[in-house]
């Protein structure tokens, strides 16, 4: 069995100081005149965010932030994964890997850690306490990078060789979003003898077969039309990847204005702009984490691997068996939840919560809701 090796988040000074570099000479190309988000990242916010970069943004502290949480590196098949590792009031007898997607991080979770692992900090009680475990997708952050397109079926036996054999947990609960919601189904459908219950908020897996009832075409329809307006980054990311890295290499805000286009785009701001829902550090955070690890471009390679590995769509009469529960973050503008049906077709659904607010990057839009969710799930199983 491998041991976990502590890890700690360094950035070379002049490593930034090239990067700073980078963002203050970047030569902005023209733009529509009127400006917002219609044809990607508006002109405006994406020149204060870099002015913040390089005048505001304290990457220091950011460091240190990142540093907050106990971390590991351990050597699982051909990759050095990254993980925090948060024993709290659980004390080593309730693990929850918590597993990220594309463009996010780990650092999505930093918002309700602390909470999910030491609830009674927050008058909450200690039963509801888990041991936390948040790895970074390989390819991502600062896990080790492929050398092909590697996908999410494989990340699952990764995370579960990883849970079971490295931090010696026989059984445990998970939960994901984005590409993590397809690695977490992956974990209920393959290894459900470990995991032993799942928590989606977005449902990853698809039925065989042709849509049964007129709520399931019409879901079809709509969902379509926002890939047809929203979906081109999937597109480029499935097809041709290796388009975006070519244009990202070395060019920073390039990257920043990739990433946060989406974070705009599938966040809930039906009730408030986009700058009350993330912070500036927030989404800068974020991006270094891509900037400094190199990991732009393999994390796109993590949209070819999909196809490489066969795609979402179960064998006709085969589903996730695991208990699966489901909680839908309504505000996004691309992803909408299937209905129940078709998702139940698909998995064992034994919890699907409605939530009031929120959107994709559930746990970082809405911490203490997304804390709250696993915590009732938490207490079901």
């Amino acid at each position: 069995m491998t041991t976990p090796t502590p890890f700690t988040v360094s950035w070379d000074d002049a490593a930034v100081a090239d990067v700073l570099r980078r963002v203050a000479e970047y030569p902005f190309p023209v733009a529509p005149i009127e400006g917002g988000w219609g044809c990607g990242t508006d002109p405006q916010f994406l020149r204060e965010l870099c002015a913040h970069w390089t005048d505001g943004y304290d990457w220091r502290a950011a460091v240190a932030e990142l540093n907050r949480f106990p971390q590991f590196s351990a050597r699982v098949e051909d990759f050095d994964l990254h993980f925090v590792h948060i024993v709290g009031e659980a004390g080593g007898k309730r693990p929850l890997l918590l597993t990220h997607g594309w463009p996010g991080s780990h650092y999505e979770f930093w918002g309700a850690a602390e909470r999910l692992a030491f609830p009674s900090r927050f008058g909450g009680k200690a039963e509801d306490a888990f041991d936390l475990v948040i790895p970074s997708l390989p390819g991502f952050g600062f896990s080790s990078k492929p050398a092909r397109p590697f996908g999410q079926r494989g990340t699952a036996r990764l995370f579960n060789t990883l849970m079971t054999q490295v931090l010696g947990y026989e059984t445990y609960l998970a939960q994901g979003g984005d590409w993590g919601a397809l690695v977490t189904s992956w974990l209920g459908h393959d290894h459900g003898s470990n995991a032993r219950a799942i928590h989606l908020n977005m449902i990853g897996l698809r039925p065989a077969g042709s849509p049964q009832s007129q709520d399931e075409i019409d879901w079809i329809t709509r969902t379509g039309a926002a890939g047809d307006m929203m979906g081109a980054y999937l597109r480029l990311q499935v097809s041709k990847p290796q388009s975006v890295a070519w244009l990202g290499a070395g060019n920073p805000v390039g990257q920043a204005a990739w990433i946060v286009e989406r974070f705009h785009d599938w966040a809930d701001l039906r009730t408030k702009p986009f700058t009350d829902v993330f912070s500036m550090d927030q989404l800068l955070t974020n991006v270094m984490i891509y900037v400094m690890t190199g990991s732009f471009t393999t994390g796109a390679w993590y949209y070819r691997a999909l196809i490489e590995e066969g795609g979402i769509v179960l064998p006709e009469g085969t589903r996730c068996e695991t208990p699966t529960a489901f909680a839908n973050f309504p505000g996004e503008a691309l992803y909408s939840a299937p209905p129940r049906s078709w998702a139940g077709r698909a998995y064992n659904i034994t919890r699907w919560q409605d939530m009031p607010r929120g959107g994709h990057f559930a746990a970082m839009e809405e911490p203490e809701l997304f804390v709250e969710e696993v915590r009732a799930w938490g207490r079901e199983v």
